[in-house]
Protein backbone atom coordinates (compact mmCIF):
# COMPACT_ATOMS: atom_id res chain seq x y z
CA UNK A 1 0.00 0.00 0.00
CA UNK A 2 2.82 2.49 0.78
CA UNK A 3 4.35 1.93 -3.00
CA UNK A 4 1.04 3.03 -4.34
CA UNK A 5 0.40 6.15 -2.14
CA UNK A 6 4.21 6.60 -2.41
CA UNK A 7 3.86 5.81 -6.84
CA UNK A 8 0.23 8.48 -6.66
CA UNK A 9 2.37 11.25 -4.49
CA UNK A 10 5.14 11.09 -7.06
CA UNK A 11 2.95 11.42 -10.04
CA UNK A 12 0.63 14.46 -8.75
CA UNK A 13 4.07 16.28 -7.31
CA UNK A 14 5.22 15.65 -11.25
CA UNK A 15 2.39 16.73 -13.13
CA UNK A 16 1.82 19.76 -10.96
CA UNK A 17 5.33 20.93 -11.78
CA UNK A 18 4.58 20.41 -15.64
CA UNK A 19 1.03 21.63 -15.75
CA UNK A 20 0.05 24.09 -18.15
CA UNK A 21 -2.82 27.02 -16.78
CA UNK A 22 -6.00 25.26 -18.19
CA UNK A 23 -6.24 22.83 -15.37
CA UNK A 24 -10.00 21.63 -14.20
CA UNK A 25 -11.54 20.60 -11.17
CA UNK A 26 -14.22 17.93 -11.44
CA UNK A 27 -16.84 17.64 -8.29
CA UNK A 28 -19.49 14.73 -8.23
CA UNK A 29 -21.77 12.65 -6.39
CA UNK A 30 -19.10 10.19 -5.23
CA UNK A 31 -15.86 11.57 -6.26
CA UNK A 32 -13.43 14.67 -6.84
CA UNK A 33 -10.75 14.73 -9.60
CA UNK A 34 -8.09 17.85 -11.09
CA UNK A 35 -7.36 17.12 -14.36
CA UNK A 36 -3.90 18.62 -15.08
CA UNK A 37 -3.25 18.97 -18.88
CA UNK A 38 0.36 17.04 -19.34
CA UNK A 39 0.10 17.18 -23.40
CA UNK A 40 -1.82 19.16 -25.51
CA UNK A 41 -4.49 15.98 -25.99
CA UNK A 42 -3.49 14.54 -22.41
CA UNK A 43 -4.71 15.29 -18.94
CA UNK A 44 -3.11 12.94 -15.45
CA UNK A 45 -6.10 13.34 -12.76
CA UNK A 46 -5.71 12.86 -8.80
CA UNK A 47 -8.87 11.43 -7.72
CA UNK A 48 -11.00 10.58 -4.47
CA UNK A 49 -14.07 9.01 -4.32
CA UNK A 50 -16.78 6.25 -2.90
CA UNK A 51 -19.66 4.66 -4.40
CA UNK A 52 -23.08 5.64 -3.54
CA UNK A 53 -23.33 3.05 -0.46
CA UNK A 54 -20.33 5.29 1.12
CA UNK A 55 -18.86 1.75 2.00
CA UNK A 56 -15.87 2.27 -0.25
CA UNK A 57 -12.72 4.66 -0.34
CA UNK A 58 -10.65 4.92 -3.80
CA UNK A 59 -7.73 6.69 -4.31
CA UNK A 60 -6.46 6.80 -7.76
CA UNK A 61 -4.73 8.19 -10.84
CA UNK A 62 -6.66 9.01 -13.87
CA UNK A 63 -4.56 9.40 -17.55
CA UNK A 64 -7.32 10.57 -19.79
CA UNK A 65 -6.70 11.03 -23.92
CA UNK A 66 -8.91 14.17 -25.46
CA UNK A 67 -10.52 13.39 -28.79
CA UNK A 68 -11.43 17.43 -29.63
CA UNK A 69 -8.95 18.45 -31.67
CA UNK A 70 -8.87 15.09 -33.64
CA UNK A 71 -12.77 15.10 -34.34
CA UNK A 72 -12.81 18.75 -34.59
CA UNK A 73 -15.60 19.18 -31.41
CA UNK A 74 -16.41 23.34 -30.36
CA UNK A 75 -14.70 24.39 -27.62
CA UNK A 76 -17.79 24.09 -25.34
CA UNK A 77 -17.01 20.64 -25.46
CA UNK A 78 -14.59 17.28 -24.54
CA UNK A 79 -14.66 13.75 -25.08
CA UNK A 80 -12.07 11.63 -23.76
CA UNK A 81 -10.94 8.15 -22.77
CA UNK A 82 -8.43 6.93 -20.53
CA UNK A 83 -7.15 4.63 -17.72
CA UNK A 84 -7.26 4.42 -13.84
CA UNK A 85 -4.82 3.09 -11.25
CA UNK A 86 -5.10 3.31 -7.53
CA UNK A 87 -6.06 1.72 -4.48
CA UNK A 88 -9.31 0.71 -3.10
CA UNK A 89 -9.95 -0.30 0.53
CA UNK A 90 -13.01 -1.03 2.15
CA UNK A 91 -14.94 0.99 4.40
CA UNK A 92 -18.38 -0.33 5.42
CA UNK A 93 -19.90 -1.80 8.44
CA UNK A 94 -20.61 -5.60 7.96
CA UNK A 95 -18.79 -8.46 6.15
CA UNK A 96 -15.51 -7.13 4.90
CA UNK A 97 -14.99 -6.82 1.31
CA UNK A 98 -11.14 -7.56 -0.19
CA UNK A 99 -9.03 -4.18 -0.49
CA UNK A 100 -6.28 -3.47 -2.77
CA UNK A 101 -5.08 -2.01 -5.81
CA UNK A 102 -7.49 -1.48 -8.85
CA UNK A 103 -7.20 -0.43 -12.16
CA UNK A 104 -9.94 -0.01 -14.93
CA UNK A 105 -11.04 2.32 -18.19
CA UNK A 106 -13.14 5.56 -18.26
CA UNK A 107 -15.12 7.40 -21.26
CA UNK A 108 -16.38 10.22 -20.63
CA UNK A 109 -17.32 14.26 -22.01
CA UNK A 110 -18.06 17.65 -20.91
CA UNK A 111 -20.10 20.66 -21.97
CA UNK A 112 -19.05 23.78 -20.73
CA UNK A 113 -22.39 26.23 -20.53
CA UNK A 114 -20.03 29.38 -20.04
CA UNK A 115 -16.31 30.10 -19.95
CA UNK A 116 -15.17 28.70 -16.41
CA UNK A 117 -18.23 26.09 -16.08
CA UNK A 118 -19.50 22.50 -17.42
CA UNK A 119 -20.98 19.50 -16.60
CA UNK A 120 -19.59 16.25 -17.07
CA UNK A 121 -20.58 12.34 -17.70
CA UNK A 122 -18.41 9.59 -17.17
CA UNK A 123 -18.41 5.64 -17.70
CA UNK A 124 -16.06 3.18 -16.25
CA UNK A 125 -15.05 0.40 -14.70
CA UNK A 126 -13.19 -0.31 -11.61
CA UNK A 127 -13.39 1.24 -7.98
CA UNK A 128 -11.52 4.08 -9.05
CA UNK A 129 -14.06 5.61 -12.17
CA UNK A 130 -16.78 5.20 -10.04
CA UNK A 131 -17.70 1.59 -10.79
CA UNK A 132 -20.33 2.46 -13.75
CA UNK A 133 -20.98 6.26 -14.18
CA UNK A 134 -19.93 9.53 -12.26
CA UNK A 135 -21.99 13.01 -13.11
CA UNK A 136 -20.89 16.11 -11.32
CA UNK A 137 -19.47 19.74 -12.21
CA UNK A 138 -16.36 21.01 -13.33
CA UNK A 139 -14.43 24.43 -12.90
CA UNK A 140 -11.68 25.58 -15.33
CA UNK A 141 -8.93 26.93 -12.95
Amino acid sequence: MKKVLLLIAFIATTTFTFAQATSQLNFGIVGVSYDIPVATPVAISPFAGTNLNLDWLNIGVKANYYFDDLIGLPAAWDLYAGANAGFSTWIGGGVSETSGVDIGLQIGGRWFWNEKWGIYLEFGSGHNSGGTAGLGLTMKM
